[in-house]
């Protein structure tokens, strides 16, 4: 009898931990974030703005007032999404460096970082040696050719250029630390380092650099299986910024890639899309339908793509973008043409795995799988860039890769989303 009353306590004990251990499975909540969605849409002028436009009109060598306006259209571009502003700022900034007779190396710097936004990597780092060669700001172009070396795929000249800035106590250096070893596959230390510059982004008082750590370090704590962790950065991102397009973004993908609810994540989705223009909303939006089976809100999302995604000012900026868009419709010759260019314009792992993929899809496994070998096997960590491979593996009967890549692939399945999940159990 006490036997069988233990075993029944034993019994009530488990089932009431499995219990608690259901109720912490984290769930996200409308009315944390329901308010945010409402949030007007981002003024594109402003008081600060009017004043140094007012002076260029008066002076058209104004370049104190021209960069001061290049930095107002960057803003505006940032809280848009609208590529016009982009190019505004782009024009801002050529004329300022055109007009400048002391400073150059800042307006090099300034236009560089343009040229950035835009995937035009290689003009960036043209005017990024010609700054250096100025001679001032040296810590601030060293930064900036890491950047650009690092979007360029030459890691060795990158992490040379990281040695050089080295200081535990700047922010810049902390979020350049965390990137490299986010590259090397060191999540761990990426996240720790990135948690010290939001410490002094927290104590520098500085809502730019505050608001660009935190959607970074909630980026990385997602890919970490922080999902809470997350959610409530992207929330705070949201305090400092109510209309920030990219922490509400990262809801969306919560709702969609953790929780599994379509339908809640495509709310989050269209209120974002009302305000802000960026393409890879409209493939985000795709891809949330097709993981509800809406054939039609699918495909009018990929319409929708294809029809900005042709406007010349975007230039380079959603290569890779549309590359998976083509191949997703079957048009295998242009996509193939297509990430040709983009590894011409940007030789890393990434875009060879875009190349790589495109061989595939074209029916040249063979040359497919030489790719993945030569310039992806054992240089990067990126799950999409790793499924892709798998791919290529799975086609040419190397299933000891497939095997060993889909075990890695498994964890990271909140960060490819349940679309690709079912195409990585499936290897």
């Amino acid at each position: 009898m006490e036997a069988t009353k233990i075993k029944l306590i034993l019994l009530i004990t488990v089932l009431l931990f499995s219990c608690k251990e259901e109720e912490r499975v984290f769930k996200t909540d409308k009315k944390d974030y329901n308010r945010y969605l409402a949030s007007n849409p981002v003024k594109t002028t402003s008081k600060y703005f009017q004043l140094w436009d007012s002076k260029i009109k008066q002076d058209s060598l104004q370049t104190m007032g021209l960069a001061n306006v290049a930095s107002e259209y960057n803003r505006f571009f940032q809280g848009t999404g609208d590529i016009k502003y982009l190019k505004m700022a782009e024009r801002s900034l050529e004329k300022a460096l055109e007009a400048a007779a002391l400073g150059k190396a800042g307006y090099m710097r300034a236009l560089a970082r343009n040229y950035i936004s835009q995937h035009r990597f290689r003009e960036a780092l043209e005017l990024a040696r010609s700054a250096r060669k100025q001679g001032s700001g040296v810590n601030a172009t060293q930064a900036l050719l890491f950047d650009v070396q690092m979007e360029l795929g030459n890691y060795e000249e990158a992490h040379a250029y990281l040695d050089s800035i080295q200081n535990m106590s700047d922010f810049g250096y902390l979020i350049r630390l965390a990137k490299w070893n986010d590259h090397k596959g060191d999540l761990d230390t990426a996240i720790r380092f990135m948690e010290k510059a939001y410490d002094r982004a927290k104590m520098s008082n500085n809502r730019d650099l505050l608001l660009w750590s935190t959607t970074n370090l909630a980026d990385f704590y997602g890919h970490a299986g922080r999902i809470e962790n997350s959610y409530k950065l992207y929330l705070k991102a949201l305090e400092i910024d109510p209309q920030n397009a990219y922490a509400k973004k990262g809801i969306a993908w919560i709702v969609y890639s953790h929780e599994r609810n379509g339908e809640e994540a495509l709310r989050i989705m269209d209120s974002i899309m009302h305000k802000h223009q960026s393409l890879e909303y409209d493939l985000l939006k795709a891809e949330i339908a097709e993981f509800m089976g809406n054939e039609s809100l699918k495909l009018q999302a990929l319409d929708n793509f294809h029809k900005k995604v042709g406007n010349v000012d975007y230039g380079e900026m959603y290569n890779a973008h549309n590359v998976d868009f083509l191949i997703a419709i079957d048009v295998t010759e242009k996509a193939l043409k297509l990430a040709k260019r983009e590894v011409k314009n940007r030789s890393t792992p990434e875009t060879y795995g875009l190349l790589a993929y495109s061989y595939l899809k074209k029916g040249e496994k063979e040359k497919a799988l030489q790719l993945v070998k030569t310039h992806i096997e054992g240089k990067t960590y990126e799950p999409s860039t790793l499924s892709q491979a798998a791919e290529v593996y799975k086609a040419n009967g190397e299933n000891k890769k497939v095997q060993e890549l889909k075990q890695e692939l498994t964890g990271a399945l909140y960060e490819l989303g349940p679309v690709k999940e079912h195409h990585i159990l499936s290897l």
